[in-house]
């Protein structure tokens, strides 16, 4: 029997505008080396300066995660060389980071349980190094970014918890706006730390995991590690202690270097910072404005509009999502023909367009209204579904598309019973089929009346009456 040991360091961007120790702007995308200065650049004679904001939001994030806030804290030089770093030194936190002793829960199979936090600190982001086939490139754009680092405890025991705690963690973070975890942009990166121990209590050395861009990259490197690491306790043979990458292209890990230790870095106080001094008040201020968090909110959504414990989970994973939910259910009061509605068609345009819930057009009030409309049979359900996709695009009101389109769903009783009398007087074989039990030949002839209506018949009519009149 063995036991995997998994402990992750997530660093996330904060939403600051201007950067940790300087006004330069944080803004993604800009042209290379276009968002720098002396400080940034680590010039002689430039001085840091640390931006208020950024102690704000670590604090907001350490509330949120349950930690313990430090009152008195300094910032500290971690020395290393590599090309993109061109101080030689991050600025950073070691000794005394600013949140500690924390924890986050998460939920798998119906039980819950505490994922330690040991350490929230802030700290400068290096830049970007751009590696091209026959030389290498480095963007100081990113140089001086503020960052939290969260490293965790080593309390999970498998690929799925670790995951089960990224998307809890990145939903608090969303959740308290200090950073838009855009994995994709770099604003959300994820390293693991992982070992396994036998039975007989015999370790592995711990391996670091690096180059994580996605939840599923993290746990499938998870996954193949755990095997690795068996593999060689099988054999005899341990692991060494390294930092390797993950190759998305061949599904497996590869060595990098050799793992650093603490010692390497020669951490000391960074004389340019004076110490943090967090007043009580201030950190009593700040708790008083933390939001609701998706815990709460999946509870409220479960006991106020009567949602099943999984519909709760998935609307309140994003905020964003949630507050569209408790606006559309303003106007329209079935919450859980919304719920549906928002969990398989906004989900699937969100998907299909690769956009966010603010990107999209339709507006709540008329998503009610549109609900409200295939609830009463105005319309079938699945020009419904075409109707929220045009609106998704132009952001009309529905009304408007119905009426322009001439969409009104068809629920008169003569005008239903003429087209399906015209369907069975061309389908006579099929009327026979259906009659020798053939049940296939009543899906068919039901196909055929919503095309001799263009779609408009209204489907449950068109079944009472067909059966009916066969």
């Amino acid at each position: 029997m063995y036991q995997i040991l998994i402990g992750l360091e997530i660093h996330a961007e904060l939403l600051t505008n201007s950067k940790i120790f300087c006004s330069c702007s944080t803004q993604f995308g800009k042209e290379a080396n276009t968002q720098c200065c002396p400080v940034c650049l680590g010039l002689p004679g430039s001085l840091p300066v640390l931006n208020k904001k950024v102690i704000e939001f670590a604090i907001q994030s350490g509330i949120a995660m349950n930690c313990e806030i430090t009152k008195k804290s300094f910032m500290d030089r971690k020395n290393y060389f590599y090309p993109d770093l061109p101080k030689a030194y991050q600025i950073s936190q070691y000794e005394d980071p600013l949140c500690k002793d924390g924890y986050i829960e998460i939920e798998k199979d119906k039980k819950v349980k505490k994922i330690g936090i040991q350490r929230i600190h802030i700290e400068e982001d290096a830049g970007k190094s751009i590696h091209e086939k026959d030389y290498s490139l480095v963007d100081y754009n990113r140089c001086g970014l503020p960052l939290i680092e969260i490293v965790t405890k080593p309390h999970m025991n498998s690929s799925k918890e670790a995951y089960l705690f990224l998307e809890n963690l990145k939903s608090i973070l969303e959740y308290i706006e200090v950073s838009d975890c855009k994995m994709e942009e770099g604003s959300l990166r994820c390293d693991v730390n992982i070992n396994v121990v036998s039975s007989d209590m015999v370790k592995t050395n711990i391996v670091e995991l690096k180059n994580l861009n996605s939840f599923k990259a993290v746990a499938k490197a998870i996954e193949y590690e755990e095997k690795r690491h068996i593999s060689l306790l099988e054999k005899g043979e341990n692991t060494k202690k390294e930092t390797r990458r993950w190759d998305e292209h061949k599904n497996m890990t590869i060595p990098m270097r050799s793992k650093e230790y603490v010692q390497d870095y020669r951490y000391f106080k960074d004389p340019d910072l004076v110490m943090i001094h967090i007043d009580k008040d201030w950190i009593e201020g700040m708790k008083k404005n933390i939001p609701e968090l998706p815990k709460d909110k999946k509870s409220r959504f479960i006991k106020d509009y009567h949602l099943p414990d999984y519909d709760a989970k998935v609307l309140t994973s994003s905020r964003k999502i949630a507050d569209f939910f408790e606006e559309v259910v303003k106007y329209f009061s079935d919450f859980k023909l919304v719920s549906n509605f928002i969990m398989t068609e906004v989900y699937r345009v969100l998907k299909e367009k690769n956009i966010t819930i603010e990107d999209i057009k339709i507006k709540p009030k008329d998503l009610g209204e549109l609900l409200t409309f295939i609830q009463k049979g105005m319309i079938s359900n699945h020009i419904g579904k075409k109707i929220f996709k045009k609106m998704c695009i132009s952001g009309e009101t529905p009304r408007n598309i119905i009426e322009n389109k001439g969409l009104i769903q068809i629920s008169d009783e003569n005008s239903i019973k003429e087209m399906i009398q015209k369907v069975i007087n061309e389908n006579p074989q099929s009327i026979e089929d259906y009659k020798n039990g053939k049940d296939k030949a009543l899906g068919f002839l039901v196909g055929q009346v919503m095309k001799e209506s263009r779609g408009k018949a209204n489907p449950k009519l068109v079944n009472q009456y067909l059966n009916k009149m066969i």
